[in-house]
């Protein structure tokens, strides 16, 4: 271990506290959240961490709800840290941001724990070869690189998870050691050493036997029995067991004065020939492996998983069968190979391969490869049987006694490889299949996924070069996703790029943009992704393989099961049967219970099979029974989201969806169907030929309202609501272009674009009318009320919700009539007439209230208590928004959820109550951002600021106001002259204070 070079000089610990030096220097790694951030990095070892398992990591159950923004400022200063000279605005060469998540790319052998696994490994390789002197030092040079507690200075739930791990691996390498120096015949130096160890830790047994060994060895026999009978005691008194079967062996052996425990000699010089015996005739040793991999890249935590399994085999407890499944190309076979390799040691009477080809029209059967095993085992072939049964007892019986690992390659399914298991201990099997054998007996199964980005990205530059790559890193990693991270695809991608000197990494990245031609460029000599899908594929039943087409049209990144029903037509429970099967059969992956999703490559291949096998009629008619589940569905959720609203009546559904039974459920089913809805919407947009296609994807934008409020998808209404109006324009489709009007419309006042909101809500009225539609007539006119009052029109906007009151009455609609009287509470206000204020908004409670909706009612307490706050009645405004509040949380509204914490700011500092003012300003604040709701976000920062200025904090306030005045004069807010005036009022010295801090 010693003579490592560091790149950079750098040097990193996690055997002690978490530090870090630079040619020496120690580096000043900031606070314990911030070491405990770059430990976890440390320990991933390249390895890609997502921002929620680092959340997670640090703060467990306790994140505070601007963790996010905090765990990004730690990686800011980690990155300034480790990399001081790097150029702004340049791209981090060790802290790395791969996808979502973040990387450290260590030099190698700058860690001490690697330095330290790497010293016990070569340890272990001297002992296992005799050389005893050798492993002894190893280990205690790798157990010196300990400096006090692991990962010290650190906090959260992941650091004391492994913290725990590498005390236990020190005390283990700790008893290696030990066992290594009692070989030497060291007993009499260990004793001590071992008194020492078993007072740290009196219940390890192992530590005990030692020091019973070695007391036995220096002639004191009487300590060494006291020793077991005061590690009885200790296991009875603490764990209420007796001591194990290994220790009260090596008691009983003491008591006998057993021979064999006498310290062998260890000679000096290599051991003299011994003189040949005649020995009897020997089965020959197969090794069939093929060839190991040499460019294997990565699988680092699952390939110990499987050698772990694997050595399992010694402990005579039934053989070991590890069964490797994953989708074709996942290196399935690669890693058997490289795992089977590794554990060479494990098994020295040899090991057998067969490819079973169980996905080709010319499957192995298992007489054949027993017949091949036999053979490879010596067996004349005139000897061997005929019969299954008989070859297979025959094989069992060769294998008894014997350790030999069997490697089962492609195996199609359990009845395949069943007979070709060893049956005894000593031995194991590695079986690799597409299908998850989840009915081979007492099998371990392991689902290989795609590979880490870094690993996927280390692979590429294996076959490519690594130089290449290096120079075009972003290029580079935009190749391996768009590769999918399937290791096929990879590999084959890199090793067109080596062919060819004059291509660019670059190059590559608009050929695999394309999906028509993405998996024509994935292929290489004898090699290509769509032949190894088309194997799979091949294998499928007529329902399966149907199934497998048709879910690749919706555009969607993943799907439910009921909207996989609606899609194929049939049953929810016979739909689930076909998705589990697909499953099964490792052509689609199951997130989550109840969701299914491809993988990308494979989801371009279904669509070239579908494209192959479905007219387009048939595509177009499971496109259209995909949104009529995703409208009946979006139906039932907004009737009871807005009880009472005239929309879900003038709906018109074309299939049946799913029901709900409260306003949580059905938001949260928005929420979290949001990105599906999307996709099928803009796909009909994309797709409609005809007004009759096109307006269920209208009706749907405007059922899908309790979403917007949710302000999780605003992004998505937008280019949603484009695309559908744009269709509808095209088409001539009226019908559709007022209901996509409609929800634009509200997505423009949602973001404060009150001139553009307001000129589509007098077009969509002025279609309602001509058209005769009554959808959403009401609603639009109580919507450009409050734009227009939002603008301080109030006259006029009185005058709108005046007709948007006679609409309803003539329709009997009496959640229409409180919801304009609520709104209008406001623009009383404006005109400085309260009692009106008052009387309006609790008449539109009191409505509501009688109704029984709780969406209205939490809407209806919000005006009121914006009403009853502006008239001093403080406490009444509290206990009204503090109402709502808990409701809008409760069903994940979160733009209602920004506005009331605002609101609730507002009465607090009204109360001269700042404290409370700032913490419900700061919770709306992060909402705003969380939501990206500028307007939010301003309206915010402003009661913010006047919060922090009644705290006495001037120049944080002044900071907070002048960050709302560029985000409302940037939106054109009338709010931008009223902060004008407010930051005015602040004194000169004040002012020049705030702008230093802000430059």
């Amino acid at each position: 271990m010693a003579g490592q070079s560091f790149e950079g000089g750098l040097r990193f610990a996690v055997l002690g506290p978490v530090r870090a030096w630079r040619d020496g220097q120690e580096l000043d790694l900031g606070t314990p959240l911030q070491r405990s951030i770059l430990g976890m990095l440390l320990l991933r070892e390249g390895h890609a961490v997502t921002p929620n398992e680092m959340i997670d990591a640090v703060w467990g159950e306790d994140a505070p709800p601007r963790a996010l923004g905090a765990l990004r400022t730690y990686v800011s200063r980690l990155r300034t840290v480790l990399e001081p000279d790097r150029p702004a605005r340049s791209r981090p060469e060790l802290l790395t941001s791969i996808g979502r998540g973040y990387a450290l790319r260590l030099p190698d052998g700058s860690l001490d724990l690697v330095r330290f696994e790497r010293g016990v490994q070569e340890s272990e390789s001297a002992r296992k070869s005799g050389r005893l002197r050798e492993a002894a030092e190893g280990l205690r040079e790798a157990l010196s690189l300990f400096a006090g507690e692991p990962l010290a200075g650190t906090v959260g739930p992941y650091s004391e998870h492994q913290r725990d791990r590498l005390v236990e691996r020190r005390i283990s390498i700790v008893e290696t050691l030990m066992d290594v120096d009692l070989e030497l015949g060291n007993h009499a130096k260990v004793v001590s050493e071992l008194i020492a160890l078993t007072a740290d830790h009196p219940l390890r047994e192992k530590l005990r036997a030692q020091l019973m060994l070695a007391y036995y060895r220096c002639g004191r026999q009487g300590d060494a029995l006291n020793v077991f009978t005061e590690t009885r005691e200790a296991l009875i008194d603490e764990l209420g067991i007796e001591p194990g079967p290994d220790l009260a062996a090596l008691h009983q052996r003491i008591l006998a004065a057993d021979p064999t425990l006498a310290a062998a000699e260890v000679p000096a010089e290599e051991p003299a020939e011994e003189p040949e015996q005649p020995q009897a005739p020997q089965l020959p040793r197969p090794a069939q492996l093929p060839a190991a991999v040499n460019d294997f890249t990565g699988r680092k935590e699952v390939a110990v998983r499987l050698r772990t399994l694997l050595s399992a085999q010694s402990s005579g407890e039934g053989v070991p069968v590890a069964a490797i499944s994953g989708i074709g190309g996942v290196g399935k076979t690669a890693l058997a190979v490289h795992v089977a390799h590794l554990a060479e040691d494990l098994f020295p009477d040899g090991q057998l391969y067969v490819d079973l080809r169980g996905y080709t029209d010319e499957t192995t059967a298992p007489e054949s490869a027993l017949g091949g095993f036999l053979r490879a085992l010596g067996i004349p072939p005139d000897v061997i049987p005929d019969g299954l049964p008989e070859r297979a007892a025959l094989y069992r019986s060769i294998l008894a006694d014997r350790r030999i690992l069997v490697l089962l390659d492609n195996a199609r399914d359990a009845e395949q490889v069943l007979q070709l298991l060893p049956g005894s201990p000593g031995c194991a099997a590695i079986v690799t299949s597409r299908g998850k054998l989840a009915d081979l007996p007492s099998a371990r199964l392991i689902d290989l996924d795609v590979m880490e980005p870094g690993e996927a990205l280390s692979l590429f530059a294996s076959v490519a070069g690594a130089e290449r790559v290096s120079a075009e890193h972003g290029a580079a990693m935009d190749v391996v996703a768009a590769c999918g991270f399937l290791p096929l695809a990879v590999r084959i991608v890199a090793a067109r790029l080596a062919a060819r000197p004059s291509w660019t990494v670059a190059s590559l990245v608009p050929r695999l943009a394309d999906e028509q031609r993405r998996l024509d460029e994935l292929r290489v000599g004898n090699l290509a992704v769509e032949a190894t899908f088309a194997l799979g594929y091949g294998q499928l039943a007529p329902a399966q393989a149907r199934a497998f087409r048709l879910l690749s049209l919706p555009k969607g990144p993943d799907i439910s099961t009921g909207a996989a029903a609606a899609v194929l037509s049939v049953s929810q429970f016979e739909a689930e049967s076909v998705l589990e099967s697909l499953v099964d059969a490792s052509l689609l992956e199951a997130p989550a219970p109840g969701r299914y999703r491809f993988h990308d490559l494979l989801k371009l291949f279904a669509r070239r099979e579908l494209d192959k096998s479905e007219q387009p009629e048939a595509r177009a008619q499971a496109l259209h029974r995909l949104l009529g589940f995703y409208l009946a569905s979006a139906q039932s959720a907004h009737s009871l989201a807005y009880e009472g609203s005239m929309i879900p009546a003038n709906i018109v559904t074309i299939s049946e969806g799913l029901s709900f039974t409260s306003v949580d459920e059905a938001v949260a089913w928005l929420i979290a169907e949001g990105d599906s809805l999307f996709a099928a919407i803009n796909q009909v947009a994309a797709s409609a030929v005809a007004g009759e296609q096109l307006l269920p994807a209208g009706d749907l934008l405007v059922a899908m309202e309790p979403l917007l409020e949710a302000g999780t998808h605003t992004r998505e209404f937008a280019h949603g609501t484009r695309a559908v109006l744009s269709s509808a324009q095209r088409l001539g489709d009226q019908a559709t272009e007022l209901r996509s009007r409609y929800v634009l419309g509200r997505v423009l006042f949602a973001d404060n674009q009150l001139k553009a909101a307001e000129g589509h809500f007098r077009v969509v009225h002025e279609l309602s009318t001509a058209r005769g539609e009554k959808i959403v007539t009401g609603e639009v006119l109580n919507a450009l009320a409050v734009v227009v009052g939002r603008q301080r029109r109030h006259i006029e906007a009185l005058e709108l919700f005046d007709a948007a009151m006679r609409f309803y009455r003539a329709n009997d609609v009496p959640a229409g009539e409180a919801l304009v009287l609520s709104y209008s509470a406001r623009d009383h206000l404006g005109l400085g007439r309260p009692a009106d204020a008052i009387a309006a908004a609790e008449k539109g409670l009191a409505l509501f209230t009688e109704i029984g909706s709780g969406a209205g009612t939490a809407r209806a307490r919000y005006h009121l208590g914006i009403v009853l706050s502006r008239v001093g009645r403080l406490t009444e405004a509290v206990h009204h928004h503090a109402e709502c509040l808990a409701f809008f949380r409760a069903s994940k509204q979160r733009v209602w959820e920004q506005r009331v914490c605002s609101r609730l700011a507002e009465t607090f500092i009204a109360a001269e109550r700042y404290p409370e003012a700032v913490r419900h300003a700061e919770q709306a604040l992060v909402v705003s951002r969380e939501i990206g709701h500028p307007y939010g976000e301003a309206l915010s920062l402003t009661v913010l600021g006047r919060a922090l200025r009644g705290l006495g904090s001037s120049i944080r306030s002044l900071e907070c106001l002048r960050q709302a005045f560029e985000i409302f004069s940037r939106l054109g807010a009338p709010e931008a002259g009223d902060l004008k005036a407010l930051i005015d009022t602040f004194p000169p010295a004040e002012t020049v204070r705030g702008a230093v801090v802000e430059s």
